[in-house]
This record gives structure tokens, C-alpha cells and sequence, in this order.
């Protein structure tokens, strides 16, 4: 018999917190990180600079050998069906078959694109059966990513991060709905992530709700680099021994804008194109002249299509 919207959120709601699970570390590490902004790095000022991934990337290669670390496959915007897609394409499960580590931020932005922000006045509001809808959509599909990440990257540790609240300049009134939806969505992730052999990532308790220095703008929901370490080091708890990002060790900022990285991809698509019309005329009628572009990189979703999201 099918359980209600209802009992299955009260289910998740009474999930108790367990001991931390840890995975050996991983040498040499082969680190993918897939899934939203937050995996891509979006700063609070909608640019990418260096994010928890970039981070944990810069930890390991301090502590241990690094064979390679990619995040082609993380895209501001992204819902949980979009990661699905995004996994499922040939670049992709090369990349992710050569993974033994690899990280997901999926889940934010099912239900985050459903809240009412409004940062002048401090106020929240959301439709709680419509939220209700996109948690159990976002289950399914995160149940679904799990068992691809399995089949596509057998020797990978798998990494759930969790989310922090996004909303600390609002109105202490106006939090608790948010913050609920967004506690299920945490249990959502732990709960598919225990089932699917996986390891969640608590981020929510190192950033609590009034965490106003590390999400700074009140009209944006991405942190800052100092939010992004609390979750890198929220990731090598549960990863190795003696792994943290000290304050000494984050880069100098380096933001590139979204209309920046257009214009660098409008360039490099001109220039394949033109490289694509020589090689044609000068190729011979072997057909192993003429190759397939290599190192194919995906555009980011947030240039196409304007998303206040994570």
C-alpha cells in the first residue's frame, strides 16, 4: 500500500542522526564532483570561483597523490533530474568510470525554485503541497542517480553532501516552513544515501540559520569562501585523518562572471569552428583525418537560462 506525501515526510522527519561514516582514503585519488552550483562554485555576486570541490581537490593533492579532479559536470541550475541527464551522457560516464571519489550536490534546486525570497522585507513563503510534490520527485531521483553513480563509477566512494539553510538574512518568523522543507530534503539524502552504500555529508549544523557570514547577500543564496570550507571540511570528516582546510590555505579570489565565461565559450566555439573548416578542406578522403573535438566541455545551464538558484 502506498504511503501518503504526509507520512512519508513525518517518516523522514524522525530519522535519527547515526555515527559518522567514514571511507578509507583513496590514493591516488580520481575526484569527480557532479550536481549544482554549489559543486560548481557560485559565489553570492552570480560568478564561479573556487567552491568546497575546488577545495577538496587543493586538500588532497597537499596530503596525498591527486590523478585527476573534474567539475565539467557540476551546472548552476541543476535539479535532480538534470544531474540524472547529465551523468547519463558518453563524456560523462568516461569521466565517471575513471572516478574513485566522487561528490553530488543534487536536490537544492527542486525545491528551492518553489520559495518566495523577498530580501527587502525579510519574508518567505512556499506552497506546501506543491514542495511536498518536488521532495518525493527529488527522492526518486536521487535513488536513481545512486544506482547510476553504481553502475557507472564501480570503484568510486560516493559523497551526498547536504545543504545549509540559504535563508539566514530573513525574518526569524519567516524561517521555520523553509527551514523544515529543507530539513526533509537533508533527510531525503541521508536516507537515500545510507540505502545506496553511500555517505551523507552533514552541512546543515556548521551553518545553522542565522548564518549571515557566510551567506552574505541577503539576495542571493550561495556562500561565501568561507561557507564553502565549512563544507569542504564537512567532507573530510568523514575522509581520512588529519584532512583540513585552514584559513591560511584558501585561494586568493579569482571570480570569472557568467557573461565572462559566455564570451570564452562563444570564442572557443568560433575557433572550433574554424579549426572544423580546415581541417576539412586540407583533410584527404581518409576519414581518419577528420577526429571528433576532444575535451568537450558542457556550457553552464545558468548562462542560458537566469536561475537565482543553488
Amino acid at each position: 500500500m502506498k504511503k501518503t506525501m504526509s507520512s512519508v515526510a513525518a517518516g523522514l522527519l524522525l530519522i535519527a542522526m547515526g555515527n559518522t561514516v567514514s571511507a578509507e582514503p583513496q590514493i591516488p585519488a580520481a575526484y569527480v564532483a557532479i550536481g549544482d552550483s554549489l559543486a560548481a562554485g557560485q559565489t553570492p555576486n552570480r560568478a564561479i570561483d573556487s567552491g568546497y570541490t575546488d577545495l577538496i581537490a587543493q586538500e588532497l593533492t597537499r596530503n596525498q597523490p591527486l590523478a585527476f579532479y573534474s567539475k565539467d559536470l557540476a551546472f548552476p541550475g541543476f535539479t535532480t533530474s538534470d544531474v540524472l541527464k547529465s551523468i547519463e551522457s558518453d563524456e560523462a560516464k568516461e569521466l565517471l568510470g575513471s572516478a574513485n571519489i566522487i561528490t553530488m550536490s543534487a536536490g537544492a534546486n527542486d525545491l528551492l525554485r518553489l520559495v518566495q525570497a523577498n530580501a527587502a522585507e525579510g519574508a518567505l513563503s512556499f506552497e506546501e503541497i506543491q514542495a511536498d510534490y518536488a521532495l518525493n520527485a527529488a527522492r526518486e531521483n536521487v535513488e536513481t542517480i545512486l544506482s547510476k553513480l553504481e553502475e557507472l563509477a564501480p570503484s568510486a566512494d560516493i559523497y551526498v553532501m547536504g545543504y545549509y539553510f540559504a535563508y539566514p538574512h530573513a525574518r526569524d518568523s519567516q524561517k521555520q516552513g523553509t527551514a523544515e522543507q529543507l530539513e526533509q530534503l537533508n533527510a531525503i539524502l541521508k536516507q537515500e544515501a545510507e540505502r545506496a552504500g553511500a555517505i551523507f555529508v552533514d552541512v546543515a549544523d556548521r551553518f545553522g540559520e542565522d548564518a549571515v557570514e557566510l551567506v552574505p547577500n541577503a539576495g542571493d543564496v550561495h556562500p561565501n569562501i568561507d561557507g564553502y570550507q565549512e563544507m569542504a571540511n564537512a567532507f573530510f570528516g568523514h575522509y581520512g585523518e588529519g584532512f583540513q582546510v585552514e584559513d591560511a590555505e584558501l585561494p586568493e579570489p579569482a571570480p570569472v562572471s557568467f557573461e565572462e565565461i559566455q564570451q570564452m565559450q562563444e570564442e572557443e566555439a568560433d575557433e572550433g569552428e574554424e579549426t572544423q573548416l580546415s581541417v576539412s578542406e586540407d583533410a584527404s578522403s581518409d576519414d581518419s583525418a577528420a577526429k571528433p573535438s576532444e575535451n568537450e566541455e558542457l556550457d553552464y545551464l545558468a548562462i542560458r537560462q537566469a536561475l537565482p538558484l543553488i
